[in-house]
């Protein structure tokens, strides 16, 4: 379509000319004394038009011929960077396919073909040194080559090459501070999180990094502040997150040393976190082997933070699976003589409401003979042992009704009952 619009367009010129100049009778003089020229206007029209044309493409011609050193430098760069690109991608391809060697081959070839380069004509020159680098220290750390691999990377995090490569220096490490993490040194990780600028510092593969810097620290309180914000990133999902958060949490309470630190880690819960029973049962355990050491007194007032973590066990009672109300029911009786007068209603409200309950049954019994109650918790210990299926806490309630036996002056009762709490 456009060559016979073209057609039509020098057509209607050459009509165009011809009606113009057809009947044209004009002429031009010319005097150069002592002659005169008289030239057809057509003819110094056509002329005119001529030495235009042969005017401008002489000009053409030599701009051409001046553009050609420009033009020659500028392909040979484009050589270059096309056999740099190439063997990049054939470097970061063959480490992709577990090919270490080859790739540390290909990444050293790419970085002599930089460093023979003019860095001022070669694109992006400082991106590729960087990232030839890093996936030569790549390589190096598969096969195991740590000097290399730290001389590898101390040319990649360059900050003259890496100040008009931002992007891949920051990437470079990243990588420097994982590899440390894993070698679980936490010093170099921090050094190398350290030298991230601030943006890059909250994206987050920086805070997951992070995160695991304060798990080696057992930095508790960071990492529980890190796995929320990674959660709010949406990097964890919710299943996950409860996960992460719980195993920091036990962590930070398997470090605390007195009832002060396991206060601090208690409140560090949050929401349903504080609520959770499974949590409660952990921090009694906790305390439990504190109370073992010596650590926290065997008597007087209750901790503030024992009590809040009894009443979370109670109020989650029935959420528990069967062995972990066993074992809430085992943590929570060396508290009870210690527990208000409060709480004797509510274990006796809890044992009626479910009578089959051994664990209940035990508890509440406990708790009657610890308020001199010693009928009614010799009615429910029998119960109790019989239907347990905890051998310590059997073991307990065949000590307790003994301990009961002897106070009625029933040797043959007590006799059977240790006898029987021996054999657990």
């Amino acid at each position: 379509m456009k060559g016979v619009f073209g057609f039509l367009f020098i057509a209607a010129l050459a009509v165009a000319a011809a009606l113009f100049m057809g009947d044209n009778p004009a002429t031009v003089t010319l005097f150069w004394p002592p002659w005169r020229v008289d030239v057809s206007f057509n003819l110094v029209l056509v002329g005119v038009v001529l030495a235009f044309v042969v005017g401008y493409a002489a000009l053409r011609g030599v701009a051409l011929l001046r553009a050609l050193p420009r033009r020659a430098s500028r392909w040979r760069a484009l050589q270059h960077e096309r056999a740099v690109v190439g063997l990049l991608l054939q470097a970061w391809g063959q480490w992709l396919g577990g090919r270490f060697v080859r790739a540390q081959r290909a990444a050293r070839e790419a970085i002599e073909h930089l460093a023979a380069g003019n860095r001022d004509t070669l694109p992006h020159a400082d991106a590729l040194w960087v990232l030839a680098h890093l996936v030569a220290a790549e390589s190096a750390h598969q096969l195991g080559q740590r000097e290399q691999r730290d001389a590898w990377l101390a040319a990649a995090i360059d900050p003259v090459r890496g100040r008009e490569a931002p992007q891949a220096r920051e990437g470079a490490l990243l990588r420097a501070a994982e590899w440390a993490l894993d070698a679980r040194d936490a010093d170099a990780a921090a050094q190398w999180l350290a030298q991230l600028p601030q943006g890059a510092a909250r994206r987050i593969q920086a805070v997951r990094l992070r995160l695991r810097l304060a798990q080696l620290r057992r930095d508790s309180r960071s990492a529980l502040e890190l796995a929320r914000l990674l959660a709010k990133h949406r990097a964890f999902s919710a299943e996950a997150l409860r996960t992460v958060v719980r195993g920091i949490w036990l962590e930070a309470l398997r470090d605390a040393r007195d009832i002060d630190a396991v206060t601090a880690v208690w409140r560090r819960l949050e929401g349903e976190e504080r609520r959770d029973p499974t949590r409660a049962v952990a921090l009694l355990a906790h305390v439990e082997s504190l109370v073992h050491a010596g650590i926290v007194a065997s008597d007087g007032p209750v901790p503030h933070v024992v009590d809040e973590a009894i009443r979370t066990a109670w109020a989650g009672y029935a959420t528990l699976d069967a062995s972990e109300r066993l074992r809430a029911v085992a943590l929570v009786e060396p508290w009870l003589a210690r527990l208000d007068a409060a709480w004797l209603p509510r274990l006796e409200e809890a044992q009626q409401r479910q009578p089959d309950d051994a664990g209940l049954q035990y508890l509440a019994a406990q708790a009657y003979r610890a308020r001199g109650l010693w009928g009614k918790a010799q009615t429910l210990l029998q119960q109790a042992v019989r239907a347990l299926d905890d051998r310590e806490l059997r073991r307990r309630g065949w000590c307790a009704l003994a301990e009961l036996a002897e106070r009625r002056g029933d040797e043959a009762a007590a006799r059977d009952a240790w006898k029987r709490a021996a054999q657990g």
